[in-house]
């Protein structure tokens, strides 16, 4: 049987595609922290530890998945000669998104993730590894994102939601199980092979729609508040300032306006990437913490 790695292996989208390599005949070595709270599978070897503490494989694999941070996993695979011919590695949309921030530390972020890549590329290359680097828009399915569950929470907590009338930037929210199946046609496509993707969802709408489908999947229904910049703004420094909202910046704000919008044509062409329309469930948005493992 052939060996894989999955690195993130109980995020949001290593959860899906466990059973999917399982069903496409590997044996995973999945890496978690969790590792002693995650069920037993057969097929399935859970490993504690980390990018940072990495634990001794039992197994070379000849297939490395990386599901989490790709700054953290190409300075670990930079480090040694490891013996998988092929890696597949999971970046993000906001290299191209966040590249002109006007907050200071995304930018930081975004020179992080373009020095990851170039790094892993050239590690891969000097290991005779091929790769492919998979960008993801905006992720949901697992209620693990920072994104729309974190506006269900919201909305749930206080059966209001309130956004600025000017949010109506394009988005294209990309589901986990799609990713997940992205995976798998990777490994039985050789074009995708030395190759970037951007992966968005399959349909493409505005913000405000976007945000009244998430609050369209929880009972009651919360009520949407749709506000002057002016009142919006107020609004949110009072949220910040009594605690009810953080890590929500300007930049943020700004970027509800501006159309996040990407070409999925080269997936589609390469390994028949069908990505589903975005039709949202409760259970998708529900946070992992309140979610019993299994």
């Amino acid at each position: 049987m052939k060996n894989a790695l999955l690195l993130g292996g109980s995020g949001q989208i290593g959860q899906s595609l466990l059973p999917r390599l399982l069903n496409d005949g590997w044996a995973v070595m999945a890496v978690s922290r969790r590792a002693a709270q995650m069920p037993q599978t057969p097929g399935v070897a859970w490993l504690a530890g980390s990018l940072q503490q990495m634990p001794r494989l039992p197994h070379p694999a000849a297939l490395i998945v990386s599901c989490g941070p790709l700054d953290a996993f190409a300075a670990w695979y930079a480090q040694g000669d490891q013996a998988a011919s092929r890696v597949i590695a999971f970046g993000s949309t906001s290299l191209k998104v966040k590249r002109d921030s006007s907050d200071a530390a995304e930018r930081q972020t975004v020179a992080r993730l373009a020095q990851a890549e170039s790094r892993l590329t050239q590690a891969c290359a000097s290991q005779g590894a091929g790769l492919t680097l998979l960008r993801p828009t905006l992720v949901y399915g697992a209620g693990m994102d920072q994104s729309l569950t974190r506006i269900a929470a919201l909305a749930g907590r206080y059966r209001h939601f309130a956004l600025p009338r000017t949010a109506c930037g394009l988005r294209q929210p990309v589901h986990v199980e799609d990713l997940a199946d992205a995976v798998i046609a990777c490994l039985h496509h050789p074009a995708s092979i030395g190759r970037s993707y951007d992966l968005p969802g399959g349909e493409t709408l505005d913000y405000t729609e976007m945000v009244r489908r998430v609050l369209a999947t929880l009972t009651p229904v919360p009520r949407l508040h749709r506000l002057p910049g002016s009142l919006f703004s107020i609004l949110l420094w009072l949220a910040r300032a009594s605690g009810k909202v953080s890590g929500f910046n300007n930049a943020m704000l700004a970027r509800m306006q501006q159309d996040l919008v990407f070409d999925s044509q080269p997936a589609r062409m390469d390994f028949g990437y069908a990505p589903r329309t975005f039709q949202p469930i409760a259970k998708g948005l529900v946070e992992a913490d309140d979610r019993v493992l299994g």
